[in-house]
């Protein structure tokens, strides 16, 4: 779980609900309208279906969970891990690592050790990760820009509710004590829009970008120990190689 997403979530919401509820309940049913809340989420979707084939937008639930619920695993505890797979090839031979292969809970390194213990070359070791980090990479993307369009798309149909709000405000101007409620139903769809933009929509691109560089920082971390592994390096070089990918902080406190 991740709390930052969640915390950042109630928070945002907390105040908007209560700048909405300011007035009292009477304020807050304001902004409940139905048909600005199905033009703007609904709009929102379809142009995402026009916009990206059927097979990205099936995974676009799996997208959003992966935001709320993602475990990372440190880097420093990859580390490790490398360096202990390096310490055992280093007195045992590559083929002792064999057993450690049913352990890993990565996948991508599960698959690199795999290499490294059939005996590939470092060079043929890195290329087939690195093309395995290209397609990872762009698959990762694609979620991010579902969220970015949705958040691109979401003003303009907030934009379009206020439109036809006021067209059908406009088109019944003989009793004027209905046109500032007329009014404040039409901006209601602006409201949406702004509101799905920019408190969802974008929010949920900015973690997936900062989740997909993480993870490639992480793979790249992967791919350098192995092919060390591979070229017969010692232990401590190789530490001392992967603790180029951590931060300062990160590197007092190993």
């Amino acid at each position: 779980m991740d709390r930052a997403t969640f915390i950042g979530y109630a928070l945002g919401l907390s105040l908007i609900v209560w700048s909405m509820a300011h007035a009292g309940i009477a304020g807050l049913k304001l902004f409940i309208h139905g048909p600005a809340a199905a033009v703007v989420f609904g709009g929102s979707l379809a142009a995402i279906l026009v916009h990206f084939p059927m097979s990205d937008v099936k995974n676009l639930f799996k997208v959003v969970l992966k935001i709320f619920f993602h475990k990372e695993r440190p880097q420093r505890e990859r580390i490790d891990q490398i360096i202990q797979f390096a310490a055992l090839a280093r007195k045992e031979g590559v083929l002792a690592l064999e057993p450690k292969v049913a352990e890993i809970d990565d996948p991508f390194l599960k698959k690199g050790l795999q290499l490294v213990i059939d005996g590939m070359p470092a060079d043929m070791v890195r290329d087939i990760l690195e093309i395995e980090m290209d397609v990872e990479k762009q698959r990762h993307a694609i979620g991010k820009r579902m969220m970015e369009q949705m958040g691109a798309f979401a003003p303009a149909f907030g934009m379009v509710e206020t439109l036809i709000g006021l067209v059908q405000m406009l088109s019944n101007l003989s009793d004027p004590s209905k046109i500032g409620a007329g009014m404040a139903g039409a901006l209601v769809g602006t409201f949406y829009g702004a509101f799905a933009a920019n408190m969802l929509f974008l929010p949920m691109a900015g973690k997936l970008d900062v989740r997909a560089k993480a993870e490639h920082r992480l793979r790249e971390l992967m791919v350098e120990g192995l092919v060390a592994i591979q070229s017969g390096e010692k232990p401590q070089p190789i530490q001392e190689k992967l603790k180029g990918f951590l931060s300062p902080a990160e590197r007092e406190a190993a």
